[in-house]
């Protein structure tokens, strides 16, 4: 809007200012303030599908949604209520002309020369133009996908499983090995490990889950080109230790995963079905087909039915033949097996509670447990009792029975832990895997496992990130449609032409060229974030794009209105003038946009890896869509008001 007043003013100036300079300026404001005030809406509107967004994504992407759309919704007002009010005020002096600029006079020269050649050869240009943008099908194809980028957390959380059955003191042994061998790793600041569960709830973690926090020194002490993926390749190299299958992830990160779908992998399989035992066969057989797909570090299903178990199965006839009931027999096992809390002792603000049970050495072997003796009741016996001296009854000799005469001790196997989803019992096959994205590996692990035949009433569900991928995927598909349809329809309001609404939208094609050619040579996957990137962009090409339109169409409707619009030489020329002569704002346009863009690209740290998922697409889009626009624009125009010209 300010350039639009500095270029009528200095016209004004060089007419020998006729009337008064408030109008001049006022008369700018209303020429580009409903085309500014429409952008800034449909930028606005650009972010509504990222509103959509759930559990994970939706809270990381809201506040960024809710800030812009605020302040390009204020701006969008702004632009058309206080600027002009601060134009009349602050826009004082003489205006210096255009041409004396030195950055707009070496603009001019070098697109001047660009824009005669697209309107002169402006068919040839347009197929050029298609003939780029079918190009980017390649970038596109081979970019992989991802839920969300890597947000590292200057840590790393190692979740090693081993099989069911390990002894407590062995359990331990592996934990201290595992700690050991991590220490040694240059980048290893300190290792923290924990096997099995704490007493809660919310932790049901087996003794064979390890769960093992490693804090990393700073990222200026690591080796030179050592990266975090790097780093894990090279843990997972080190832990190679037969019956453990490894998974790294973060801390935070594993807690969410967990919570969302109680996966700690980033991908996952659920094998749900009616029979536990058959479970474990598809998990068995899931394990050995998906370990030879490409990029897979360690796929483990979990073993439900190989927890071992001492049942001991009380004899009741033997009991009743010695007075006891199942009862006294069971409170022999837990009081001397399981043991029994007789009090709590108070020490100060603690309470430690006093558990009574039979040494180790006495319960540590199924013989022993046999050996362990059961008092017997013998005040229901039929005899008298004997009279002692003094006429006193003498006490009787407690007789006492060994367990296993009462009770038989047998070992089977048995289910560890019972999960079930949808009314099914269900197992998991965690699945960890690098160097690849997680759509591409899901999907030739799907091909992998659909060799497999799964039994009747029995069904795979593949889970994890993989998951929320697949559900904001599926969201996005319905939205974004109806958002480039309510764009549309704002920028049909602003340009009341449905051929000027498809040209502005063209910019939209243009920029993605740009987005999907940055993403390709950065190495970058489709994630959240990059969506969230594009989704963004096709608001600021909306933008771009009815600047560049609105210039060509002042230009036309000025030689239209002087009377110099008569031949395809006019046209050209009123083209020229609108494309080349109003360069400045659409180059200071895109720039500062640039500006605030690039830095990021640059940035490091914590979240630096997801803002920079949402920069990339961005920055190479408004470049790609500035260069086509300032090139394809003119050829475009120059056809469509070519044909209504020769038609009048």
């Amino acid at each position: 809007m300010v350039e639009n007043a500095h270029k009528k003013l200095e016209e004004w100036e060089h007419q020998g200012q006729p009337g008064s300079r408030t109008d001049v300026i006022v008369e700018a404001a209303k020429e580009v303030g409903p085309s500014l005030f429409f952008s800034l809406l449909v930028i606005t509107v650009g972010f509504l599908p990222v509103f959509t967004l759930q559990a994970q994504a939706g809270r990381l992407f809201k506040p960024l949604a809710y800030t812009k759309t605020f302040a390009m919704l204020f701006s969008s007002f702004l632009a058309i209520t206080l600027t002009p009010v601060l134009m009349t005020l602050f826009i004082r002096g003489k205006i210096r002309p255009e041409e004396k600029n030195p950055i707009s006079f070496i603009l001019h020269k070098v697109y001047e020369p660009v824009a005669s050649f697209a309107i002169r050869f402006r068919k040839t240009v347009i197929i050029a133009a298609v003939i780029i943008m079918a190009l980017t099908v390649y970038p596109f194809m081979k970019l992989g996908s991802e839920f969300m980028p890597p947000l590292y957390e200057g840590t790393l959380f190692y979740m090693p499983v081993t099989l069911p059955g390990a002894s407590v003191s062995e359990v331990g042994k592996l934990l201290q090995m595992q700690d050991d061998i991590l220490k040694k790793i240059p980048e290893v600041a300190q290792v923290f490990g924990k096997a099995g569960r704490a007493e809660t709830a919310t932790d049901p973690a087996p003794l064979e889950m390890f769960e093992t926090v490693i804090n990393l020194k700073p990222e200026e002490q690591w080796r030179k080109g050592m990266t975090v993926e790097k780093l894990k390749d090279e843990m997972n190299d080190a832990l190679t230790i037969p019956g453990v299958a490894n998974s790294f992830t973060m801390p935070i990160k594993a807690r969410i995963d967990m919570l969302a779908t109680g996966i700690r992998t980033p991908v996952g399989i659920k094998i749900l079905g009616p029979n536990l035992e058959e479970i474990e066969k598809i998990g068995l057989a899931l394990e050995h087909h998906l370990k030879d797909v490409p990029g897979t570090r360690s796929v483990y299903a979990e073993r439900v039915t190989t927890g071992y178990f001492l049942d001991i199965a009380i004899k009741k006839d033997e009991a009743a033949r010695y007075g006891l009931t199942v009862d006294d027999v069971g409170e022999v096992i837990q009081a001397a097996i399981g043991g029994m809390n007789l009090t709590i002792t108070v020490e100060g603000r603690a309470r430690y509670p006093v558990n009574v049970r039979y040494p180790r050495n006495l319960r540590n072997d199924v013989e022993q447990l046999k050996r362990v003796l059961v008092p017997v009741m013998m005040a229901n016996r039929q005899s008298a009792p004997t009279a002692g001296a003094g006429g006193m009854s003498a006490p009787q000799p407690i007789l006492q029975v060994p367990l296993g005469e009462v009770a038989d001790f047998n070992i089977v196997k048995g289910p560890t832990a019972i999960k079930s989803e949808e009314g099914l019992l269900t197992a998991y096959v965690f699945v960890d895997f690098s160097g690849r994205d997680m759509g591409g590996y899901v999907e030739e692990a799907k091909k992998k496992a659909a060799t497999l035949k799964i039994p009747e009433g029995y069904r795979l569900t593949w889970s994890g990130e993989y998951e929320n991928l697949t559900k904001t995927h599926e969201r996005l598909k319905m939205v974004i449609p109806l958002t480039l349809f309510v764009i549309f329809i704002l920028i049909y309001l602003n340009t009341k032409s449905t051929v000027k609404t498809m040209i502005v939208l063209l910019a939209v094609p243009f920029s993605l060229v740009g987005s999907f050619w940055f993403l390709y040579l950065l190495n970058y996957n489709m994630s959240i974030a990059v969506w969230v990137g594009i989704i963004a962009l096709a608001g600021l090409d909306a933008e771009t794009g009815v600047i560049m339109l609105l210039y060509l169409e002042l230009a036309y409707e000025k030689w239209k209105k002087e009377g110099k619009m008569r031949t395809l030489a006019d046209l050209k020329e009123s083209v020229m003038f609108g494309a080349v002569k109003r360069i400045r704002p659409k180059i200071m346009t895109v720039s500062v946009i640039l500006a605030g863009l690039i830095p990021i690209m640059f940035s490091h740290g914590t979240g630096a890896d997801v803002m920079k998922r949402i920069a990339a697409p961005m920055v190479g889009g408004v470049i790609t869509s500035t260069i086509l626009e300032l090139i394809i624009y003119p050829a475009i125009y120059m056809i469509w008001r070519g044909r209504s010209l020769q038609k009048n």
